[in-house]
């Protein structure tokens, strides 16, 4: 109790200001106040708030922590129910963050996010706020990149391996092949 009562004070402290984190602050006193026999219940915000996450990963981490079935559905209900969890707004976090940092096309952030056993309309949701002009800037930025690595006999050589690089990366062979053939100019051939 003294511990678990100890991380909210200091979460709070540390948050010293800043508006949504006191709100999770203050959202994770409350789920202590409402089960202060069960740290794992206080514990379990702490790490949804570390960075965003979806369901099966509480319920991995539940699991890892060694809770029953029935333990881990009221705590991800709870969780979910103060928007701790929240599935939909993690497709938007991670389909923004392996676009932007990863440079990961729709095909492979899709297969990710459904090993992640999101639902379907949430990543499709999530994939259609892709800015298509962003997303081909970002294709042709690594076809460009990749360009100059390639050491190949002829351009249509190199462009085989180029389609072969960007569908690992995970994007639409028919975006790439585009790109390759219309726009010969802002290729380094």
């Amino acid at each position: 109790y003294k511990l678990s009562e100890a991380l909210i004070l200091s979460a709070i402290d540390y948050q010293d200001g800043e508006h949504d984190a006191l709100v999770d602050a203050k959202n994770t006193a409350r789920l202590f106040i409402k089960m202060e026999r069960e740290p794992e219940l206080v514990l379990s915000p702490y790490y949804c708030t570390q960075c965003e996450r979806c369901t099966s990963e509480v319920v991995a981490k539940l699991t890892a922590w060694g809770m029953t079935s029935s333990q881990r559905e009221r705590i991800t209900a709870t969780l979910t129910d103060e928007k701790f969890i929240d599935d939909e707004r993690f497709c938007r976090a991670f389909v923004n963050d392996k676009l932007r940092f990863n440079r990961w096309g729709r095909i492979k952030i899709a297969a990710a996010l459904r090993e992640k056993r999101l639902p379907q309309a949430s990543i499709k949701e999530a994939l259609e706020q892709i800015d298509e002009k962003e997303y081909s800037e970002i294709l042709l930025a690594l076809l460009n990149s990749k360009r100059k690595e390639i050491k190949a006999p002829d351009s249509y050589t190199a462009s085989q391996k180029l389609l072969r690089f960007a569908a690992g990366r995970g994007f639409e062979p028919g975006i790439v092949m585009k790109l390759l053939k219309f726009n010969p100019d802002e290729m380094d051939f």
